[in-house]
């Protein structure tokens, strides 16, 4: 069993910062891929960011401009986003993910953190 624990979120004026952090717990394996997915009420699942165990390899979501950096040390069970230059519509419900496709498909997913940016 995985737990993940994320926190970070919170309200910003836009333009600005955010960091996200989650830590995984329990079983965990030393392949896998962290990061985050964002979820509007109604809506599906959207990623934003994900990265290897490694940290070595990265991939972001395609509404991504530049301002998200996630980053994750070797082998680390907790990952950090940087999301700078915040805009409105950034504001979502963000999720933390942790999966692994050997020795078994498994997909975790944190309890969430609001992200609001507004005015």
């Amino acid at each position: 069993q995985v737990e993940l624990v994320e926190s970070g979120g919170g309200s910003v004026q836009p333009g600005g910062s955010l960091r996200l952090s989650c830590t995984a717990s329990g079983s965990i394996f030393n392949i896998n891929v962290m990061g985050w997915y964002r979820q509007a009420p109604g809506k599906e699942l959207e990623l934003v960011a994900q990265i290897i165990a490694s940290g070595g390899s990265t991939n972001y979501g395609d509404f991504v401009k530049g301002g998200f950096t996630i980053r994750r040390e070797y082998g680390a069970n907790t990952v950090y986003m940087e999301m700078n230059s915040l805009e409105p519509e950034d504001t979502d419900v963000y999720y933390c993910n942790y999966q692994t496709h050997w020795p078994t498909y498994l997909k975790v997913w944190g309890q969430g953190t609001l992200v609001t940016v507004s005015s």
